[in-house]
C-alpha cells in the first residue's frame, strides 16, 4: 500500500501563488508516476500535472499549463506543485494521485490518492 498526504492548500487572492506538497509513505517503490488532480463542487475531477517518479517527464493539463509547475524529491518522497498566477476559477480540492505505470492524464488511471487539499482563490 502507498499512502500519500497533501498539504499547502489554502486562501490566496487572485494573481497570487500557493505551493502544495504531497508526502508519499509506504511501497513507493511500485510508483512511476505521481499527479494532481482536482475537482471543483459540481464539476468532474480534473487532470492538472503529473510527473514521472523516475524520470523528469511531466505533463499539465490545458488551463494550468505555464502558470502551474510541478516537480518532485526523491530523497523526500515528497512532491510539489507550484502554483503562480492563480485564478478564481483554479478554486477546488485538489488530490495527489500515484500509479504503478508510467503515464497517465485520467483519474481511472491512478490507484492512490490523498485526502485532499481545499484551494480557495478570491477575486
Amino acid at each position: 500500500q502507498v499512502q500519500l498526504v497533501e498539504s499547502g492548500g489554502g486562501l490566496v487572492q487572485a494573481g497570487g501563488s500557493l505551493r502544495l506538497s504531497c508526502a508519499a509513505s509506504g511501497r513507493t517503490f511500485n510508483i512511476y508516476t505521481t499527479g494532481w488532480f482536482r475537482q471543483a463542487p459540481g464539476k468532474a475531477r480534473e487532470f492538472v500535472a503529473r510527473i514521472n517518479w523516475s524520470s523528469t517527464g511531466t505533463a499539465y493539463g490545458d488551463p494550468v499549463k505555464g502558470r502551474f509547475t510541478i516537480s518532485r524529491d526523491d530523497a523526500k518522497n515528497t512532491m510539489y506543485l507550484q502554483m503562480n498566477s492563480l485564478e478564481p476559477e483554479d478554486t477546488a480540492v485538489y488530490y495527489c494521485a500515484a500509479r504503478t505505470y508510467i503515464g497517465g492524464t485520467v483519474s481511472v488511471e491512478y490507484d492512490y490518492w490523498g485526502q485532499g487539499t481545499q484551494v480557495t482563490v478570491s477575486s
